[in-house]
């Protein structure tokens, strides 16, 4: 089972709504690099504080927001991906 969460070298703040994630790269932030993401990539960021499955991601966004299951299953896997490689996000597997 691949699990979802935060990586430990970032660190995120809301400020005016507007959720920023800055990665800590040789324990300082690197400024040049800082994420801001809109209200959907907000909860699925608030989704992966704790090790978190993409169905589980995708469960929430459903209760939150109106759209096509599809849609948003894709949109949960392109985010997890996109965070993922740039290292944000780690992917963590589990034994069933």
């Amino acid at each position: 089972m691949q699990l979802y969460v935060r990586s430990e070298s970032v660190v995120s703040r809301v400020i005016a709504g507007e959720t920023l994630i800055i990665p800590v790269r040789r324990g300082v932030g690197d400024l040049s690099s800082i994420y801001s993401l809109n209200e959907v990539a907000s909860v699925i960021w608030q989704s992966v504080t704790g090790p978190r499955t993409a169905e589980e991601i995708v469960h929430t966004l459903q209760t939150e927001f109106a759209g096509e299951p599809e849609q948003i299953e894709q949109d949960v896997n392109t985010f997890l991906q996109d965070m993922s490689s740039a290292g944000l996000i780690n992917e963590v597997e589990v034994a069933v």
